[in-house]
């Protein structure tokens, strides 16, 4: 009976130790086969306390081409939203009057070039006689006053036929620059008088953020403010904060509301911005630099920032690969916040010191 106890006592420790065995054994193997994945270890960093103001996109140069003449609009070469080039025709105005009025300008100068010929040779001709003394002085005297007549009324009608072409030309409104046709609020067969506008233009590489801080907040802006600006209705509804290329605050102050307006030029390649979108301008102060792993409480106004390439978004999901300390990566859904160019704000779902996927491709191919 003994002999039956120690053999089983045997056999019961022969089979723990193949289990122990084949344990790690296969613990070995996962670690083998779970890849190096580049990692990023989070660290609370400053944070900032800032606070947004409505705004307006505004174009820096934006124009509302008028009519320099009268007459009927006979044809337009645009519509609204079109772009347009420096020099391209944008509507025509009738130039059947004007261009008469030209030709008869012209026909009235060809009168008096041949009078002032006449008046020339007539000239010339009472010269010679008052060398021979054929002739008074007075008479000399009227002959080059005719003369000088016919080449100021010469003159007089050269300026006449100037101005007349000039008003033919101005029946063909050009745009003055490159830009983008924003309003057209005429239509074939309206009446253009002078100063009635015809067409609003703007140039869409040259676009500004205008808001109205009151004057407490306006004032208390110093150099080392943060300006960002948002713009709600860029396609794909991305609310990502875009750094002004230059900052302006007017000196002046709104009576009635007691504001100062704050202008912010958007960043060259913003696409999809026009002139009289929703804007917010966020105006923050840096509480300092970035904070170390063990100051991480709330109250130190500490944020944890991850880059935007590490962040996974599926429909309403927004998830990164937290890596464990065997290295192997583990899905979680975390709450996001404010974006600042190549780094979001994660509000939960991570704490200080975790370490997370760079790479969220290589990461989901591991098992």
């Amino acid at each position: 009976m003994s002999h039956s106890r120690y053999a089983s006592n045997f056999l019961h420790r022969m089979l723990l130790g193949l289990a122990l065995l084949f344990a790690m054994t296969a613990q070995a193997q996962t670690q083998a086969q779970t890849p190096a994945l580049a990692g990023l270890t989070v660290q609370p960093a400053a944070k900032l306390q800032s606070a947004s103001f409505d705004a307006v996109v505004e174009a820096v140069r934006q124009t509302v081409v008028a009519a320099q003449v009268s007459g009927a609009i006979q044809q337009l070469e645009v519509k609204a939203g079109d772009r347009v080039k420096v020099g391209q025709v944008l509507l025509r105005i009738d130039d059947r009057a004007a261009a008469q009025t030209a030709d008869a300008a012209v026909a009235q100068g060809e009168a008096l070039r041949a009078a002032l010929h006449l008046a020339t040779r007539e000239f010339e001709r009472q010269q010679l006689l008052f060398k021979q003394q054929f002739i008074s002085q007075a008479a000399l005297d009227q002959a080059e006053s005719q003369f000088k007549a016919s080449q100021a009324q010469m003159k007089a009608q050269l300026a006449q036929l100037a101005v007349a072409r000039t008003q033919t030309g101005l029946h063909v409104v050009r745009s003055p620059y490159a830009g983008v046709v924003a309003e057209l609020p005429v239509a074939v067969g309206d009446m253009a008088l002078p100063g009635r506008p015809l067409l609003t233009l703007y140039d869409p590489a040259a676009l500004r953020v205008s808001a109205h801080l009151p004057q407490s907040a306006a004032t208390a802006l110093r150099p080392d403010s943060v300006l960002a600006i948002e713009i709600p209705g860029l396609p794909g509804g991305a609310k990502q904060r875009l750094t002004p290329s230059l900052v302006q605050l007017l000196p002046s102050v709104d009576a009635a509301t007691h504001t100062m307006e704050l202008r912010l030029d958007l960043p060259a390649g913003i696409g999809g911005v026009s002139p009289g979108m929703f804007a917010r301008v966020w105006v923050g102060d840096r509480l300092g630099a970035e904070l170390s792993a063990s100051d991480s409480s709330p109250s130190s106004g500490a944020a944890l920032w991850v880059p935007r390439t590490a962040l996974i978004r599926r429909a309403e999901l927004d998830a990164l690969y937290v890596l464990d300390k065997t290295g192997k990566p583990l899905l979680r859904q975390v709450r996001l916040g404010a974006t600042q160019g190549e780094r979001v704000e994660v509000l939960s779902g991570l704490s200080a010191g975790e370490r997370i996927a760079t790479d969220p491709a290589a990461a989901a191919r591991v098992r």
